[in-house]
This record gives C-alpha cells, sequence and structure tokens, in this order.
C-alpha cells in the first residue's frame, strides 16, 4: 500500500513531522515498511506562464512552434515547443533557465530550431504528475501567472510504501493507515467515511441476495447523465498515480479512489447493459463469463458470481464481465459495494490465478458497514466531477450478523507480555483500535476465558469494530494492547520453565546411547527416512518378510524412494558405499532413528478430515488405525579396520563380534544383559548371525552381512551390521540403579579352561558358569579360546578368569575353589564342558 503524505494529513492532524517520522511511528506499532519515496523535492524555478504569440516554424519533419510567454518578469520568454495542443491565452507550467525538473533534470538556455529557447513548456509527465505525455498541460483560466507550480500543483509530496500482512487488511486504504498514525502520535483522526448519504428511500436498481455464505450485504446506487468524456481531475490522477493505480476514465478513476481512501472495492456497471435484477450467487457448472481482461474463464461451482438475467455480468469482488464495461459513451452508471466472503473470494482468486487489488481486499476482510457509505461517496464524487445526477433512493440487500464479543480478564494482556497493564490502560487501547469495552462476566459455556481469568482480574467484554475482522479472541485483543504501548517496552528475559521431571527414560537412553556408540569409535550418521522397493529385494528379504509391508507417500521427493522405512539398514548402508567411493574405507557407522511398520490390517490411506469442526471420536480413531507404529531403534554397519594399523603394528578387521559387541554396549546402557543366540535372518550372513534377546525378548540382530547383500549394495568384503529396538530395551528396563558399596577388600582370581563341542555357544557356558559360581563371583571374562589336535576334532577350548570377592572379608583360596568347582560343575551338566587337561 503506497500512501501519499498529503493525502494522509487530510484525515489526520499531524505535527510538523517527516515521512520518516511517520514511518517510524508505523513500524513501532506492527506495520512492516518497505520504502519512503520523495517526490519534486528537487523542483525549483517553474512558474505558470500565458502564452501571448505563436510563430509556427517551417521545414521540419514535425510541428515545431516558437512561442512568446509571459511569466511575470520584465519581458515574456521565448520558448521552443513541439507540441500542438494549446493556444494563444493559454496558462502552462514553464520551467525556466537554470530550474530543475523532477528526476534533477536541469533546463538552460539554448539555441534550437534556429531561434533561442529560453526554458521549457511543460507536460504532467515532465511535472511528475502522471505518465500523460501527448501534450503540455494546460492549466485552469485564472491561475496566476508567476506562481510557483510545484506550490499550485502539489508537486512535493512523500509517499509511505508499507507491505500489509493478511491480518491487517483495513491498512490497505488511506483511512485505515490515517488511524494507525493518528493513534502512534496521539492527534485528532477525522473519519473519511464519516459522510451522512440521505435516508434509504425507494430502492435502486434491483438487486438481491441468493446465497447468504457468498455475501451478507449488498448496495446499489444509480447516477444518470453522466458526461463519459468528463476527464479525471489532475488531483485525483495524481493521487491515484503515486499510491500505485493508473488513472483510466473518471468513471473507474472514482472507484479506485473511493476503494484507496476507505478500502472498500467497489464496481461500476453501464445500466443500459444490465438485463433485469441483479442477483448475487455461486457458479452452475459449466457456466462462462468473458472478464474485463478479454479472457473466457470457465467458472467453478465455488465461485461467487453477480449475474443479471443474461446470466454471469462479474465475478464478485474480483473482475467485472466484459458485457457491462463502462465505456467512452455511459451516461448512466451503477455502483455497486458489497461486502463478500472473505475465504470465499480468497478461492475464487487462487483458482483463476486472478489477483486485483479488489480481491487483495476482499480475502484479508473489509469493513461490513462501509458498502452505505463508500457508495454514496462514488456517486457523489460522479455526480460532483462529471455533471451526472444521483438518482433516490438505494438499493439495500442485507442479512443480519451478530457482532462478535470476546471475553477477556483485564490481567490478560500483561500476562502475554511479561509486563503490569493496568485495567485503564488495556481499555484506552482497545478503545483506540476501536472496540467497545464494558464490564463483563465469565459466560457459561466459555471455556476459554474461564481458563484464562485469575483471581483479582476484572472481566471485559470487548466487541471489535466492524473494520477490524481479524480480532476473533483474546489473543488478537491481547496484541492490539502490546502494541500500542510498545514493543519495545518488552522486557528481554527468557521465559520460566515449566516445571517437570525433565527428560524421559526414553529420551535418556536415547542420548547414553549415542554418546556410548561415539565413544566406542562410531559416527553418528542421520539418513532420509525413505527407501524403495529395490532396497528390500537387495536386503535379500523373503516375499512374506513384514519389512516389506511399508507406508507409500502420497507426494514422496523422489520416485525410487517412494516408501517409509521399516528398517534402518538401508540408509546405512548407502552412506557407508558413499563414504567408501570417497576413499574412507574404514567406517563404522551408527543411526537412531524411528522406523515405520504398518500393521497388514491397516487402511491404505488415512482419512482426510475437515477443519470447520472437531472430529468424532470415529473420525479419530480411524485416523490411528491407518498409522503405522513407529519403534526407536538403533544399527550401526562397520568394514575395514576397526582397530587402525600404524607403527604400534598390525590392526584389526572389522567383523561380526564388534556388531554383537556394540549391542552390548547399547544394552548397558540399558541396564540390561544381552542374550546372544544363533539365527538365520536376513539380511545376515546364515553362518554369522546372532539373535539378540532380553530374557525371552528379541529385541534385534547383528553380524556379518549375507555375501549377496553385499554385491547388491557394493558394500567391502564382510560388512557386518546390528539393528536393535530401543523400544523394547526402554520397556524392559530396570528401575533405578541399585549402587552396591564398593568393597575394601582384595580380588581372588581363578582361571579355568574348559573345553566344549565347537557348537556350543559361548553364551550358554558364560552363564553357566556366572550362576555356579555363586554371589561370590564380580567379573567374568573370556581371555581366550584354542582349537585344535590337542583338545580333539570338533571341540574348542574357552579359557576364562574369574573373579571373586567379599563385601565383608578377604576371601580365602578354600573359598574361591569351592566357588570355581562349583562353576565348572554347573557348566559340565548344562553344556558338557570338561576342564582341559583332565
Amino acid at each position: 500500500m503506497k500512501v501519499p503524505l498529503s493525502w494522509l494529513r487530510e484525515y489526520v492532524d499531524l505535527p510538523a513531522v517527516t515521512a520518516h517520522e511517520v514511518a517510524d511511528r508505523l513500524t513501532a506499532a506492527g506495520l512492516k515498511l518497505e520504502a519512503v519515496t520523495s517526490y519534486g523535492h528537487d523542483v525549483k524555478s517553474v512558474v505558470v506562464g500565458e502564452v501571448l504569440a505563436i510563430e509556427e516554424l517551417q521545414g521540419f519533419k514535425k510541428p515545431i512552434r516558437h512561442c512568446q510567454v509571459e511569466v511575470g518578469e520584465a519581458a515574456p520568454r521565448e520558448i521552443v515547443c513541439g507540441a500542438t495542443n494549446f493556444v494563444v491565452g493559454d496558462r502552462v507550467p514553464v520551467v525556466l533557465p537554470g530550474g530543475v525538473l523532477p528526476g534533477g533534470f536541469e533546463v538552460g538556455a539554448r539555441k534550437t530550431y534556429g531561434r533561442m529557447s529560453e526554458g521549457m513548456i511543460c507536460s504532467e509527465r515532465e511535472l511528475g504528475l502522471s505518465d500523460e505525455h501527448n501534450g503540455i498541460m494546460v492549466l485552469p483560466e485564472g491561475t496566476p501567472i508567476g506562481a510557483d507550480v510545484a506550490e499550485l500543483l502539489g508537486l512535493r509530496d512523500d509517499v509511505i510504501e508499507l507491505e500489509i500482512t493478511p491480518d491487517i487488511g483495513y491498512a490497505l486504504s488511506i483511512r485505515g493507515v490515517a488511524r494507525e498514525v493518528a493513534t502512534a502520535f496521539g492527534v485528532a483522526f477525522l473519519d473519511p467515511a464519516d459522510v451522512s448519504p440521505p435516508a434509504e428511500a425507494a430502492p435502486s436498481y434491483p438487486a438481491s441476495i441468493a446465497d447468504a455464505s457468498a455475501c451478507d450485504r449488498f448496495v446499489l446506487r444509480e447516477v444518470q447523465g453522466f458526461d463519459p468524456a468528463a476527464p479525471s481531475p489532475l488531483w485525483m490522477r495524481t493521487r491515484l498515480s503515486r499510491a500505485g493505480m493508473r488513472p483510466v476514465s473518471l468513471a473507474v478513476d472514482v472507484t479506485n479512489y473511493v476503494m484507496l481512501e476507505l478500502g472498500q472495492p467497489l464496481h461500476a456497471f453501464d445500466a443500459t447493459r444490465l438485463d433485469g435484477e441483479i442477483v448475487v450467487r455461486r457458479a452452475e457448472p459449466g457456466e462462462k463469463l468473458e472478464t474485463l481482461d478479454h479472457a473466457v474463464r470457465t467458472l467453478d461451482p465455488g465461485d461467487i458470481l453477480i449475474t443479471d438475467a443474461s446470466g454471469a455480468i462479474s465475478m464478485a469482488g474480483t473482475m467485472g464481465g466484459l458485457n457491462t464495461e463502462i465505456s467512452d459513451t455511459s451516461t448512466d452508471i451503477v455502483i455497486e459495494a458489497a461486502h463478500f466472503s472473505a475465504s470465499g473470494i480468497a478461492r475464487m482468486s487462487r483458482r483463476h490465478n486472478l489477483v486485483s487489488e479488489a480481491s487483495k481486499r476482499f480475502e484479508r476482510g473489509v469493513d461490513r458497514e462501509l458498502p452505505l457509505y463508500a457508495s454514496w461517496r462514488a456517486v457523489s464524487l460522479l455526480a460532483e466531477l462529471g455533471g451526472g445526477v444521483v438518482q433516490p433512493g438505494v438499493t439495500h440487500a442485507a442479512i443480519e450478523i451478530e457482532p462478535v464479543q470476546i471475553s477477556i480478564p483485564s490481567g490478560y494482556p500483561g500476562r502475554v507480555a511479561g509486563v503490569v497493564y493496568d485495567r485503564e490502560t488495556v481499555v484506552r487501547n482497545l478503545e483506540q483500535v476501536g472496540c467497545t469495552v464494558v464490564e463483563g462476566s465469565v459466560e457459561p459455556g466459555d471455556e476459554l476465558a474461564a481458563k484464562l481469568a485469575v483471581v483479582g482480574d476484572d472481566m471485559l467484554t470487548v466487541t471489535p469494530p466492524s473494520w477490524r475482522p481479524d480480532l476473533t479472541d483474546p489473543n488478537d485483543l491481547a496484541e492490539e494492547v502490546i502494541r500500542l504501548e510498545g514493543y519495545d517496552r518488552l522486557p528481554s528475559i527468557l521465559p520460566g520453565a515449566p516445571a517437570g521431571a525433565g527428560l524421559t527414560p526414553g529420551q535418556r537412553l536415547r542420548r547414553r546411547t549415542g554418546r556410548a556408540l561415539a565413544a566406542s569409535g562410531y559416527v553418528e550418521i542421520l539418513a532420509y527416512p525413505f527407501f524403495g522397493e529395490r532396497d528390500l529385494d537387495n536386503l535379500q528379504l523373503p516375499a512374506g518378510d513384514a519389512r516389506r509391508l511399508a507406508v507409500r507417500l502420497a507426494n514422496p521427493l523422489s520416485e525410487d524412494e517412494p516408501l517409509l522405512r521399516t528398517t534402518l539398514l538401508p540408509g546405512l548402508l548407502k552412506t557407508l558405499v558413499r563414504n567408501v567411493g570417497r576413499g574412507f574405507g574404514d567406517v563404522a557407522l551408527f543411526e537412531t532413528g524411528l522406523v515405520y511398520r504398518p500393521a497388514e490390517d491397516a487402511p491404505a490411506t488415512a482419512p482426510v478430515l475437515g477443519v470447520d469442526r472437531r472430529p468424532e471420536a470415529e473420525e479419530l480413531a480411524s485416523i490411528e488405525a491407518a498409522l503405522p507404529a513407529q519403534p526407536l531403534r538403533a544399527g550401526v554397519v562397520l568394514a575395514g579396520e576397526f582397530e587402525r594399523s600404524g607403527w604400534w603394528g598390525k590392526g584389526r578387521q572389522a567383523g561380526w563380534a564388534d556388531a554383537v559387541e556394540a549391542a552390548r554396549v547399547v544394552a548397558r546402557e540399558a541396564g540390561v544383559v544381552l542374550d546372544v543366540r544363533a539365527d538365520r535372518h536376513e539380511p545376515w550372513h546364515p553362518g554369522r548371525c546372532a539373535a539378540l534377546y532380553v530374557g525371552d525378548v528379541l529385541v534385534g540382530h547383528a553380524g556379518e552381512l549375507h555375501p549377496r547383500v553385499i554385491e547388491a549394495y557394493g558394500l567391502p568384503s564382510r560388512t557386518s551390521a546390528m539393528e536393535l529396538e530401543l523400544t523394547h530395551l526402554e520397556g524392559l528396563m530396570p528401575g533405578p540403579v541399585q549402587v552396591s558399596s564398593i568393597s575394601a577388600y582384595p580380588i581372588a582370581t581363578q582361571d579355568v579352561a574348559l573345553v566344549v563341542d565347537a557348537a556350543t555357544p559361548v553364551a550358554e557356558v558364560e552363564a553357566a558358569l556366572r550362576e555356579g559360581a555363586g554371589e561370590l563371583l564380580e567379573s567374568i571374562r573370556l581371555f581366550d579360546v584354542y582349537t585344535g589336535a590337542q583338545i580333539g576334532e570338533g571341540n574348542k577350548s574357552l579359557a576364562y578368569s574369574l573373579w571373586f570377592r567379599a563385601a565383608d572379608r578377604t576371601l580365602t583360596v578354600e573359598e574361591t575353589t569351592a566357588a570355581r568347582d562349583a562353576a565348572v560343575a554347573l557348566a559340565g551338566e548344562r553344556t558338557g564342558a570338561q576342564l582341559r587337561g583332565v
């Protein structure tokens, strides 16, 4: 919105301030400043002159005239001019030698076309008043000779350009901005809508509203005997140009001028082209309209139309129809002013990709009370400037709307701002906005007001003004109080933290898991949660695998990855391939994130509900049924050297055991012990795959990936991976850790080597030793695995170090030996283990 300062001053009793000071106040009030543009401040030595004589110069390709012009000096000025639209006796603007025109264009005396030219006779464009340049600007008769044209025509002005956000549509008018400026400076405001139309007598042109959801007020007034050749006055054309609109004709310029002034869009119809009663309704299927831009538009049943007996004649609040437009011969005019549905106009404008000055205002919300006053202002200007006669009567079709009333505690704005505002301040600011404020109470059923009220607050009942349809709840009113008091007065303090128990156990587990894996040498990644059917095939998942049942995205980022992931492995493996391809062959990566596991009987798509009401319980249940389960998982992949080679010696290649150990690292953070069992589960190698249990609950898998998976993804050989469900671990976590007292007595160590069948899991042997050793066992560690001829084919030797300690005494050799023997005996009973060498 471009606001000329001179126009603003007509309705605000401003002190001697600059445009920049006004802009600063508006910015402080919450309006966004785009620019401040100055016009005519560099103009000098432009005066009124009278043409005394004109000599037509011959022999040139275009008309050239040598003029004698009286400018109030001792002698007339000789000026050469190429325009032909003025005659002897006309008063014209003249820039004298040394004078400056808008834009810094300096004019001097020079010889041209064989004659001396001492200055220049100006057009409107050269004076910066409009784009008109077809001829010289002829001033009214009686204009004082020698008068300063800049002062006479108001060439010097400043224009404040504001960016109007959707919630302050009232500022798309001089009226709305003037009200803000008056409030900001604390000065009087003269409402341009404060006109007194005659009492409603007989109706004007017949009209009615057929759809109350499309329009709730429709006003028509009529002017007859209008002179279509009457020009728009210079002051109107200048204001329209500086406000960003192109002057067209008097009838069109008047409607645009009133729209800019009051914020009420208007439309002018040629009364002779109307056919029968005007009706506001929705479009019918297949209906068409040729609009003023000569485009034939196929209308949608949701479009709001103004129609007569011939059909659609205008897209309401957006653009008029070509058949009823004002032409060069129109003498009888019908002016329409209405209040249309803001959402209906917005949808229609976007549906047809047709944005107009009118639609921008309607979709932001206009003053419902303006149509009567704006239409009277328009027909009055048409009669005054175009010689027409305003016909008595007005057509006023209206649907009653209950005014909005908002209950708000007087202390609520202060609680929102963190500043104490007393009741008088709150009431004063709301009344400055235009609200009506009375004593109130919490009405039965007003849950919001009851929730906001606190002890000691007075309740206020606020009725927002008709020009502020954006004020609908207590928060809107609080914002008005805060911005008028000044955003710069708000303290810069951090909000108080609400009382609570801190992080949940699940959040703590996720953070501890990340720290523990990072400390173990893994690097965290964050992959996209999408994959494709090709990933499921590359993982060698069988046809009935539950991981093949995935949620398909309605609008995927990539057609190759249209599914929500059911496992973390594809993202980890692709990141591993990317790193290896860039020369980083020794890689250990981890990720924690959600996977999405829909139920087999879940609907393919979730229902799309409206926003006009709260969903019913059945509708919420249908949405819940369509949502997939979203467990939290941790995954790792590793390849190359896990322990690096260097001057200290040879490193160690990563293997399946490292993947299993990564799972144990996570389990320790959850405070549980993993039971590792051999398993066959894609995409792992069938002979190097471990199922990870906590008790009888399967929580994940780890091991070396299948060779076909490694080939499909292009991974390094012997790549290993682990995937663990943290959601399961969270449910299995014990309560708070019970810390035992630290014993001051020494450790007693016993080593034992057991021979077992090569197929016996190490975890089973260790579990038996732990249970058999009893309470004195503090820790157990496997330090050697041996296979060879000395222990027989098909066997393996497991060497363990058992550490014993008592809390209250030093253990004797007899006690530790007895505990060791009991452990060996139980291991032999359960796994067939025998002491090596026995």
